[in-house]
């Protein structure tokens, strides 16, 4: 009973109109599930009991590897691994990033995402001081590179440390442990290990379990356990693609830390051309790019399907839709090649959606 009043809670409080039926509806729309959250601990259920079928989530696991968890309907399925070692999530991290944006939105520390950072402190001189956060969030800043704010694409990783510095140190002015853990912020999620920042370019490292909360925060639109922690604005109007998809990449040169920030981990414009048409603050989504426009990023994926991407096998995915959530950190989740039905990535997330779709 308890938790069938929590799920009519949680249906009340999401029924408010969504603006982005591709990558925001509700996960209750249907109304067709039961949808719960974690207290102390994830609770777990038999995956026949939500009409799954255990092999396919025992051969997904094996397939990634590492360490990772499934949620379906708030509920763990399937976890393989421990799910308590706290390490670094790499670039699946830089979401977390934007989230907090969202908080120091919700917290009037922050007038919008196209404030610029120059009014937090910043001597940004000439191009520079157009940058906002939402081109730090979209990796169209150009901090670093030749080209003006909005003018091209470059995966950033002098902007993203530039974008972590401007969020602790000018917006919140504390502790990144304390900042992001804090009640009103991720602590709300109950977190069972807490999120950790090294000190010097605030890469962050959770356990396996504290992520999955996080995915299933998003999935859920800034709502947990029937409380609103962050508007549903907030997602109506930023969990889709932000970047324009014929948008050009930047211009070659060399990098320019004119700040003398230095990096989050790579280089000022690396790891993909692929951005333009699906990419968000920091968010990967299933819609047709520059690099890629007759195809979706993941072609067996559906339409809602949302990922987090770090280096060496740490990434997210988030299936509104099926009201699922796939967590697997130092797993072999393959690399982006956007728009290739016969990808890894793709394969994995077709038998992820296979997975987690109750069968007749």
């Amino acid at each position: 009973m308890r938790d069938c009043v929590r799920a009519l809670v949680v249906l009340s409080v999401l029924g408010i109109a969504v603006a982005t039926p591709a990558f925001g509806s509700s996960p209750l729309e249907d109304g067709a599930a039961e949808v719960v959250f974690p207290r102390e601990h994830w609770e777990s259920r038999e995956p026949r009991a939500l009409g799954l079928d255990p092999a396919e989530l025992d051969a997904l696991a094996r397939e990634l590897g590492g360490r990772g968890c499934v949620v379906k309907d708030g509920w763990i399925v399937k976890s393989w691994g421990d799910q308590a070692v706290r390490r670094d999530w790499a670039s699946s991290a830089k979401p977390v990033l934007s989230t907090l944006l969202f908080f120091a939105l919700a917290e009037g520390r922050v007038r919008s995402v196209d404030q610029p950072i120059a009014d937090f402190g910043w001597e940004l001189l000439g191009k520079d001081r157009g940058i906002t956060f939402r081109h730090l969030g979209a990796m169209t800043s150009g901090y670093a590179r030749p080209d003006a704010p909005g003018e091209a694409w470059a995966y950033n990783d002098f902007a993203i440390n530039l974008y972590q510095k401007t969020l602790f140190e000018r917006v919140f002015r504390g502790d990144p442990g304390e900042v992001a853990n804090a009640p009103q912020r991720f602590g709300a999620l109950g977190l069972e290990d807490g999120l950790a920042f090294r000190p010097t370019n605030r890469r962050m490292s959770a356990s396996v379990r504290d992520f999955a909360r996080i995915g299933w925060f998003w999935l859920n639109r800034g709502v947990w356990d029937g409380r609103r922690v962050l508007p549903a604005e907030v997602f109506d109007d930023h969990f889709r693609p932000q970047v324009p998809r014929d948008l050009r990449r930047s211009a070659p040169g060399a990098t320019n830390d004119v700040l003398g920030i230095g990096t989050y981990g790579g280089g000022s414009d690396h790891f993909t051309e692929a951005g333009p048409g699906i990419y968000g603050f920091n968010w990967w989504f299933n819609a047709r790019g520059r690099e890629h426009p007759n195809a979706k990023t993941w072609p067996d994926a559906p339409d809602d399907l949302v990922m987090t991407l770090g280096v060496r096998g740490n990434s997210s995915a988030i299936l509104p839709s099926a009201r699922a959530v796939l967590v697997a950190a130092e797993a072999n989740w393959g690399e982006l090649e956007p728009g290739k039905v016969d990808s890894r990535q793709n394969q994995i997330l077709r038998r992820f959606v296979a997975a987690v779709t109750p069968k007749p």
